[in-house]
Parts: C-alpha cells; sequence; structure tokens
C-alpha cells in the first residue's frame, strides 16, 4: 500500500509517498520538471513487494507548499538542502538514487555531499554532462547570460498544456498508450498564480548546474556507486548524448536506452522496473528479504 504523508521543513510542508517495508533496501525517487513524485506513481507499486521506496514532491511542485519566489529562494541549492533535511526528518540512512531531469542535480549535491548513503544510482534522462545539453537548452542558455524580461518571455511556452502535453508524448512509440492523466495532473500546478515565476527562477538556476558537472564526475570516479542508466532514446530535452558519458566515469555501469521519449516510465515502466528490480538485487540486497508490514 502507498502512504500519502506530509512532513514539516523549514516550515514548508513536504508531501510525498512511501510504500514497502523500511527493512528493506531504500529506493529515494527524485522527480523532474513539471512533474512530481505522481510520475513514480506505478514504480512504487510495481517495486514495493521487495523495496522500500520514497518520493518527495519539492516546494513549488505537485503536492508540496508553494511559497512565492519572495518567500522562498528557487534555486537548486536550496531544493537540495530541503531534500537533504528531508531525508534527515524521515531517517533515511542509505539509500538508491533515482534521479531524473531536476531531480540530477538536486540529488547529485546530495550524493557529492553525503558519498556514504547513496548504495546505488539509477539515471534516467537526467543530466551531468556537457553532452547532454543540446538544442532544447539554446533559449534557456540564453537565459543564463541575460537575465531580461525578453529572454524570459521565449521561455513562457513551456509552462503551457501543449507544451506540458508535448513533454509527454513526444518521442514516444505510441501516444495513445499515455494517459492524459498526467498532463491533466501537472498543469493545474503550473497554472497557479505565480508559478511562472517559480519555474523561471529554477530555469535561470539551472545555469548553475554545469559548472557543477566536474565536481560530481569525480564523486562518481572517486566513488563509484553501482549505477543503472535507464533512458529514454528519443528525449528531446536530455538526448541519449547524455547517457553515454556516464561510461567514461563509472566502472559498474549498466546502460539501456529505452524506445521512448522523455517520461520513459509512462511507456516502459515495466521494463524500466524489471531492470531495477534486478540490479539493486544484485548490488545492494545482500540477503534475502522477507516483505514485513510498513511503518505506521
Amino acid at each position: 500500500m502507498t502512504t500519502f504523508r506530509t512532513v514539516s521543513i523549514d516550515g514548508l510542508d513536504i508531501f510525498y509517498r512511501e510504500a514497502g517495508s523500511c527493512s528493506n533496501p531504500t529506493i529515494l525517487l527524485l522527480h523532474g520538471f513539471p512533474t512530481s513524485s505522481h510520475m513514480f506513481r506505478n514504480l512504487i507499486s510495481a517495486l514495493s513487494d521487495r523495496f522500500h521506496l520514497v518520493a518527495p514532491d519539492y516546494p513549488g511542485y505537485g503536492n508540496s507548499s508553494m511559497p512565492t519566489v519572495n518567500e522562498f529562494d528557487y534555486t537548486f541549492d536550496r531544493l537540495a538542502q530541503i531534500v537533504e533535511k528531508f531525508i534527515t526528518a524521515i531517517d533515511l540512512k542509505k539509500y538508491s538514487l533515482y534521479v531524473m531531469d531536476y531531480g540530477a542535480p538536486i540529488g547529485y549535491r546530495i550524493a557529492a555531499k553525503y558519498p556514504e548513503r547513496v548504495e546505488a544510482l539509477i539515471v534516467q534522462n537526467g543530466n551531468a554532462y556537457e553532452e547532454g545539453l543540446r538544442e532544447f537548452w539554446e533559449p534557456i542558455k540564453a537565459y543564463w547570460q541575460e537575465r531580461s524580461p525578453e529572454n524570459a518571455d521565449k521561455l513562457r511556452h513551456l509552462f503551457t498544456l501543449e507544451a506540458t502535453k508535448w513533454q509527454y508524448i513526444n518521442g514516444v512509440q505510441n501516444p495513445e498508450a499515455i494517459s492524459p492523466d498526467n498532463w491533466n495532473m501537472d498543469q493545474p500546478f503550473l497554472d497557479r498564480p505565480g508559478n511562472d515565476e517559480v519555474q523561471l527562477a529554477l530555469f535561470y538556476s539551472y545555469g548553475t548546474n554545469p559548472p557543477l558537472y566536474p565536481q560530481w564526475q569525480e564523486y562518481f570516479r572517486k566513488y563509484q556507486p553501482p549505477t543503472l542508466i535507464v533512458w529514454g532514446k528519443n528525449d528531446y530535452i536530455f538526448p541519449a548524448e547524455g547517457a553515454y558519458p556516464y561510461q567514461r566515469d563509472l566502472k559498474d555501469v549498466e546502460l539501456h536506452l529505452v524506445d521512448t521519449g522523455h517520461f520513459a516510465l509512462e511507456e516502459e515502466g515495466d521494463a524500466i522496473a524489471d531492470h531495477i528490480r534486478r540490479f539493486i538485487t544484485t548490488h545492494v540486497v545482500k540477503e534475502d528479504i522477507i516483505p514485513v508490514p510498513t511503518r505506521k
């Protein structure tokens, strides 16, 4: 059974989904833009018999608090701080990190700071290399260079229903297999008054991530976390060119390019769940696990 909980972090309500026994290996699931922990709903159900899964919503997303840009510093440093405090609040000692899209720069900040806590990485369309920032990013890079109203206006179309739907169906094999519940779930959160400014702040803050790529790559080389890469190869936002470079720095790495788009779990969720079950069982599980009731 998945439970839906809220914990207070720095005065903010941080919503999270949780399932599976706490005695089983934990997988911490970090979502991307413009979605929330909702993107992991099916994966949580598929894996909760053998793993403990936790998926928070960041401030400004999903069911967590959405302070205004004047009340909260919407940067990736700050989001990582919130997730770090969340990890402490719910008493996670060790975990595998599933990072996707925005989840990568958030998760890698935490992993590089606390490498001893990370048992494995699961990377799904989450970038840590310059090769992964291609055509889609050109107008955002322009915003990094000049944070002007004109450059901001060129990005606002990315907060529309049309753009949200495009993120889910672009590059998929069968658009009719993708539930409209996805964009109908995400869009009302994007449409909240003031949320466009939240998203613009994070688009600008994303410019702080590439300078950290060498630091994260050094973390990979030094600590060598076992890493499973399951990457939607038709993703225009984070194309497959960003998946291959992980193999330069990681020795125990397994790469699977799946024939779908950005939100790979929507079309290839079963295959990804199978890869995770096998990989984490091989690399993290040290003994047979007997499911027990979840934490109350």
